[in-house]
């Protein structure tokens, strides 16, 4: 096993204030009720950005809480990798508007699009950076505003997708404590079971496109669920051949939180039984490239993350894309 060059130095998350339960989607018109959508998602409730509370301010809400944990200041962060899927702008990356609002000048930064991936991918991104030299200190964020780009007439996907921003401080690990290993894969054959038609060079935003409802995102529910759950199964297994680990050293499973059904089914595979698998979708909803960041956040302020402790996390997303990491604390 190798000696880790990077370790999680601080943990943070953040959330819009407004929270919408499942009866609120009810009464909005939406043909749904709350035994409805817990029976296929697990999901009670969600959090919905409001006024004021864009992208960005979430992201750096959430980064800023890592930092302090991690005690580490504004001037000390050599790169911010914000990995998104609803970003404020198209051009520029949103990490450099969360870059300025924290005050990191020195830094460089940048957006990484893998979907409910991005915290994953970005992560191993920033581990490779320092592993290499090329920083000592990175901020990763995974931060989604998916409210946006969410049709709120589809039951499909509007009872699914929250708001939120989750944060990790990576730093070179002068320990045995950091990531062990790692694995990332992605099918581009299969992108438009989960995707948003409109909007890119392809198809621009138009009349026609925003009449057919194109800007939303679009997903073939049944058929994500059944490719997430074999990915993310195939990312446990290679995570832990990797690290030369066995279900059995793995104290904590944290998985992306898309639904309780397919973290049941990964965590059955993997051989870990659920009091070893952190659950916070009942309360967040699935918060993409925001989701296992919350969740590792929510675990720490919990008590449940401690020193010497091995954590796995999987992830599956739109692409699709999906990995896995090891992770000593």
């Amino acid at each position: 096993m190798k000696r880790p060059a990077a370790f999680i130095a601080g943990t943070g998350h953040a959330v819009p204030r407004r929270v919408v339960t499942n009866a609120d989607i009810a009464a909005m018109g939406v043909d749904t009720n709350d035994e409805w959508i817990i029976e296929r998602t697990g999901i009670r409730q969600r959090h919905i950005a409001g006024d004021g509370e864009t992208l960005t301010s979430i992201a750096a809400d959430a980064a800023r809480q890592a930092m302090t944990r991690a005690g580490v200041h504004p001037g000390e962060v050599d790169i911010i990798i914000l990995g998104t899927a609803s970003p404020d702008h198209l051009l520029p990356a949103t990490a450099v508007e969360v870059q300025t609002a924290l005050g990191c000048s020195r830094a460089a930064a940048f957006d990484l699009s893998a979907a409910c991936s991005g915290w994953l991918y970005s992560t191993i991104v920033a581990e490779s950076l320092i592993a290499n030299g090329t920083a000592n200190t990175v901020l990763v964020i995974g931060a989604e505003r998916l409210s946006g780009i969410v049709d709120w007439t589809d039951r499909n996907t509007c009872i699914v997708f929250g708001d939120g921003a989750g944060a990790t401080v990576m730093r070179r690990s002068e320990g045995q404590r950091g990531v062990l290993s790692h694995f990332m894969r992605s099918d581009g054959a299969l992108a438009e079971l989960l995707w948003r038609p409109a909007g890119g060079g392809v198809l621009p935003f138009s009349p026609e496109t925003f009449a057919q409802r194109q800007h939303y995102v679009h997903m073939s529910g049944r058929e994500v669920f059944k490719h997430a759950v074999r990915s993310m199964a195939e990312a446990t297994d290679r995570a832990l051949d990797a690290a030369r680990l066995t279900a059995a050293d793995v104290d904590l499973l944290i998985p992306h939180q898309a639904n309780v059904r397919i973290i049941e089914a990964t965590a059955k595979h993997a051989g870990i039984p659920m009091e070893k698998v952190f659950v916070n979708v009942d309360r967040f909803g699935n918060t993409s490239a925001a989701s296992i960041p919350i969740a590792l956040n929510d675990a720490v302020e919990q008590g449940l993350v401690k020193e010497g402790m091995t954590v796995l996390f999987a992830a599956f997303g739109a692409g699709f894309t999906w990995g896995s990491l090891v992770v000593r604390f």
